[in-house]
């Protein structure tokens, strides 16, 4: 349009929209001022048994807005107006209550949640965000609720069910072709199925890419994971593990790469079921995370000193290893086949009409 034009609108109309122009300038002025207020606002927090406690003191100018301000969901149980003029917004609640998020790391439980300032409706962004944390001691045997069969006797041998994936690169479902550009990144998601079983980690030890579906002595291999668990080529291209949803499920996100570049490429990898308590040189899941210059272990970062092998050769020995793998916890699957094509000559080749899906 020629910004030269006279707009067909009539002058009363432009006014009013001129006059709400004012008014929401002004509302995001207030709005900002009341972000700043809430910023320098006073907050203490005590973690309980199964409880938390959370006090947040509020300038005086946010009183009238006590309602807006929550923890998760829930509003203070308890606000008080001090003699300052201030408020007090305590809240005391379950950890089960208020959307709190539990999460496993480690021998840790996190709960975490936020404390927001909402003067605006819910569906509108909250105007204060401020992390609330709770960490504990995982007890003993504890099975996330998502990991619990409910039913049968739980135990630790045999049956176990292992898959490995193709997802597209959105990581929202199966992918729907195997040819690859070069560069990009193909996700591979491998899970174990444990009905009735104790609480399980998977862990990919090795993975390499070979040009044929079954491995020989001499077959010409492409490493990725090699040393019990460490992501090789995180440390050469941009490959990495992602964060795990569950510990039975790990998800490999593979920078595509030229070797058989154009050919029927199959991922190979070994896969271990694994006590989550039990990590160490011989287990893990390791990548090198180049902004911080080091190798780090993918479910407990502060125990990446255990990564520490990956630039050398990781110890294999295992106390367990021997009682644990012998009961059926290993698996080798092949994903495939994958063809990897530069862009320029991608338009040449068509997908396979092939599943996915590792070839069990």
């Amino acid at each position: 349009m020629d910004m030269h034009t006279e707009l067909p609108y009539p002058t009363t109309l432009l006014q009013d929209h001129s006059v709400m122009g004012t008014q929401l300038y002004l509302g995001v002025i207030v709005l900002a001022l009341f972000a700043t207020t809430v910023a320098n606002a006073e907050i203490k927090v005590n973690c309980e048994k199964d409880s938390i406690n959370v006090t947040w003191r509020i300038h005086p100018m946010l009183v009238p807005f006590a309602a807006r301000h929550f923890l998760g969901n829930c509003m203070a149980s308890r606000f008080n107006v001090l003699p300052s003029g201030e408020g007090n917004a305590e809240f005391n609640y379950k950890l089960d209550d208020c959307n709190f998020k539990r999460l496993m790391k480690g021998k840790k439980l996190l709960y975490k949640n936020e404390l927001t300032f909402r003067p605006q409706p819910r569906s509108s962004p909250a105007s204060y965000v401020y992390p609330i944390e709770c960490v504990y001691p995982r007890p003993k045997g504890w099975i996330p609720p998502f990991l619990n069969a409910g039913s049968g006797v739980a135990e630790g041998r045999g049956g176990l069910k292992f898959h490995m994936l193709l997802l597209n690169e959105r990581i929202t479902a199966v992918a729907e072709t195997n040819v690859i550009p070069l560069g990009s990144f193909m996700p591979i998601w491998a899970t174990v199925a444990q009905e009735s079983h104790q609480p399980l980690l998977l862990l990919m030890e090795e993975c390499v890419a070979a040009t044929t579906s079954e491995l020989q002595a001499n077959s010409n291999v492409y490493p990725i994971i090699t040393n019990k668990g460490c992501l090789l080529d995180s440390e050469k291209g941009n490959s990495m593990f992602l964060q795990r949803y569950h510990s039975s499920a790990i998800t490999l996100y593979l920078q595509s790469f030229k070797f058989g570049l154009g050919e029927e490429v199959y991922i190979h990898c070994k896969l271990l079921a694994w006590d989550p308590e039990v990590l160490s040189e011989s287990k893990k899941a390791c990548h090198y995370v180049k902004e911080n210059e080091r190798w780090e272990l993918l479910d407990d970062p502060m125990q990446s000193s255990i990564c520490d092998c990956c630039s050398r050769t990781c110890n294999t020995r295992s106390k367990r290893g021997d009682e644990w793998e012998s009961n059926g916890f290993r698996h080798t699957s092949v994903l495939g086949p994958l063809i990897i094509m530069d862009p320029s000559q991608q338009n040449t080749h068509n997908a396979s009409d092939v599943s996915i899906a590792d070839q069990d």
